[in-house]
């Protein structure tokens, strides 16, 4: 799970939305913190981790406003991530990953 990891795809939002600003990805550290970027939101994780799972929280932007909520992410059979990001009092979205 540790490592960087390229956001390829996520269900509420289109490719060109999630690359807008950089490219779309997460994170996590030995630390068990990370972050993750896409479209103009970023935002730093606070982890809890294992081999092949995450569960999180998060803080940060989206445009230029504060924003949290939580996630998580499974390391799926063929190696790639498959999560959700659920903000705060609005949007859920499930993603997919692929390392970096």
């Amino acid at each position: 799970m540790k490592g960087k990891w390229r956001i390829v795809s996520m269900a509420m939002w289109d490719k060109n939305f999630l690359d807008m600003i950089e490219p779309a990805h997460i994170s996590f550290n030995d630390q068990d913190e990370g972050s993750f970027a896409f479209g103009c939101i970023n935002a730093t994780l606070a982890c809890s981790l294992t081999t092949t799972d995450a569960d999180f929280t998060f803080e940060g932007q989206d445009e230029m406003e504060p924003t949290s909520g939580e996630g998580w992410a499974e390391l799926q059979p063929d190696g790639s991530l498959e999560g959700e990001i659920s903000f705060q009092n609005g949007d859920e979205t499930s993603f997919t990953a692929t390392k970096w």
